[in-house]
């Protein structure tokens, strides 16, 4: 969870209150904040939600405590410039997406700076996919100038000095010496050239997403305007990213300039603070909190949630654009309880008698699973998140539609996995130090889109099994399938079929019921050396859904 540092007056400035360390150890919980500890004035809170990045900076903390305890909701003007940003048709293949905005009338210290970095890092690290998904730049405006330039360059196509050093280098240079080059160069190394933002006057900004220049990109107690950047590859993630550093300024008495951002099919102007609109079941409300509150209290609530809200049958919610939480009714219900306070609501025990009991499902995979116990093999249990790497391209399969983490804390975790076998053979080139041969299976959840569920996607529980050794071959695992079916008491026939994770010839359709329950075979030696594993593999994968169907 993000942990944010800032001293007791400066909160206290921005909030235009006087707060005690241990008024503010309840009030930070407004904020789904935890006072991790007091050092004199230096305060660390622990925000404990990783989908409000507005709360990851002592401006937006003050900014939510402030609305909590009666403060009118800030509303924040957005100044017309001339201002651009071209963004060249050759930075789609590379870092597509890029939004930016002016920032004016700024009175930096050393403190503010130290401020304006933490916030930058905290969203880059969590919400910007350790920069992947949004990189920030924030630039001496004044020298600078527009309009600015997006596009790419050449490894060894132009020479600047980066941030930290003293001497000019080239992108190439960059990613191999300097310490951030080395720590981010694998975002944009793969591509023949590199993402590039230059002024008018060829003075190189930076190379996102890895360094600022000396010139533009330092930011001194000298510098009174800025220009801020974002890229990434989604416009509405960045947006949101950009709008919570504008507003995080503007909570400084910086005044807020819009860009107009020309891309080669269309043109859009940022920031846009417009507040989004969300409907809300007062109803619903009452029913999921268990209290009555009527609609005019529940009205007032929202306020002091930063929200502005319209009365009706249903409730018209407007919530603040550098907001990227709301996604349900129970996400405006969730800020209707903290604001009612949890500590108010009397807890009640459910007036229903009700037996525990194991579903069906979870009894038919106990049994699956001792059958596979007693075939020999291991039961492990691995991650349902993984990458599209890893079940795609390291699996020599075409990239295919699957449930994405809308903000992952790490490149490793970032969907859903569609099926296990990726998992079983990760967990074999995890473990090449341990004695063949090695014969593991899994009974665990897959994840596939499925646009008739509410949630839009399914659920599925899938076996999969692998056995390695130097003599292991197709015949070895087809038998135990056959052992593993006849003890199910299943009928079931092999089809060949192609299948790009294994060897042509040697993979097969399982049908059950003219039906296909899932795919067998040996798997292909590039799949093998793309996990780095030197022996023969062989495995199967079933839909445990579709199995137990026909055996209960």
């Amino acid at each position: 969870m993000p942990t944010v540092e800032f001293y007791l007056k400066d909160l206290q400035r921005l909030m235009k209150k006087k707060v005690t360390a241990k008024e503010l150890e309840e009030l930070i919980l407004y904020a789904k904040g935890e006072v991790e500890s007091v050092e004199g004035d230096l305060i660390k809170v622990d925000i404990k939600d990783t989908n409000r990045p507005d709360l990851w900076s002592v401006e937006g903390i003050a900014r939510e405590l402030r609305t909590h305890i009666g403060k009118a909701i800030p509303k924040y003007k957005i100044r017309k410039s001339k201002f651009r940003m071209v963004v060249d048709k050759k930075v789609e293949r590379v870092r597509a997406k890029t939004v930016g905005a002016v920032v004016k009338g700024l009175h930096f210290d050393n403190y503010f700076i130290k401020q304006i970095i933490q916030l930058q890092e905290k969203i880059h690290q969590t919400y910007g996919g350790n920069r992947n998904f949004a990189a920030i730049g924030v630039y001496d405006f004044d020298r600078i100038k527009f309009p600015i330039r997006y596009t790419t360059v050449k490894p060894d196509g132009i020479k600047f000095v980066p941030l930290e050093a003293e001497e000019a280098m080239t992108p190439r240079e960059i990613l191999k010496k300097h310490p951030c080059g080395r720590d981010y160069g694998h975002l944009i190394n793969k591509y023949p050239e590199y993402p590039l933002m230059i002024d008018s006057k060829k003075n190189v900004l930076s190379i996102p997403p890895i360094i600022n220049s000396s010139y533009t990109g330092k930011i001194t107690e000298k510098t009174k305007n800025v220009f801020i950047e974002i890229t990434g590859h989604e416009i509405d993630r960045i947006s949101v990213a950009l709008n919570v550093l504008v507003t995080a300024l503007a909570e400084r008495g910086g005044k807020i300039y819009s860009m107009a951002i020309k891309y080669p099919d269309k043109k859009i102007i940022r920031p846009d603070l417009k507040p989004l609109k969300f409907i809300l079941d007062p109803d619903y409300c009452r029913r999921v909190i268990g209290i009555d509150i009527d609609n005019r209290d529940i009205i007032k609530l929202l306020k002091n949630s930063g929200c502005n809200a319209r009365p009706g049958k249903k409730i018209i919610v407007e919530y603040p654009a550098y907001r990227n939480d709301i996604m349900h009714q129970r996400d405006i219900i969730e800020d209707i309880a903290i604001a009612y306070d949890y500590n108010k609501i009397k807890p009640e025990f459910p007036e229903l008698v009700t037996l525990g009991a194991a579903s069906r499902l979870e009894s038919f995979c106990d049994t699956v699973r001792e059958l596979m116990v007693g075939l020999g093999f291991q039961e492990i249990m691995t991650f349902s998140l993984t990458n599209e790497d890893n079940l795609f391209k390291k699996m020599e399969l075409p990239a295919q539609a699957v449930c994405k983490i809308s903000n992952p804390v790490s490149l490793n975790w970032t969907v859903l996995r569609n099926q296990l076998l990726p998992s079983m053979i990760e967990f074999l080139s995890n473990n090449l130090h341990i004695d063949y041969p090695q014969k593991i299976f899994e009974i665990g959840d897959s994840v596939v889109l499925d646009s008739k569920e509410e949630t839009k996607t399914k659920t599925m529980k899938k076996l999969s099994c692998v056995m390695t050794d130097n003599r292991t071959s197709y015949e070895s695992i087809a038998s135990l399938l056959d052992a593993l079916m006849v003890n199910l008491g299943l009928k079931y026939e092999l089809k060949e079929a192609s299948h790009k994770s294994f060897i042509p010839g040697r993979a097969a359709a399982i049908i059950v019921n003219n039906k296909p329950v899932g795919i067998i075979g040996e798997v292909h030696p590039q799949v093998l050396n793309n996990w780095g594993l030197e022996k023969p593999v062989v495995g199967f994968e079933l839909d445990i859904n579709k199995i137990f169907e026909m055996v209960k």
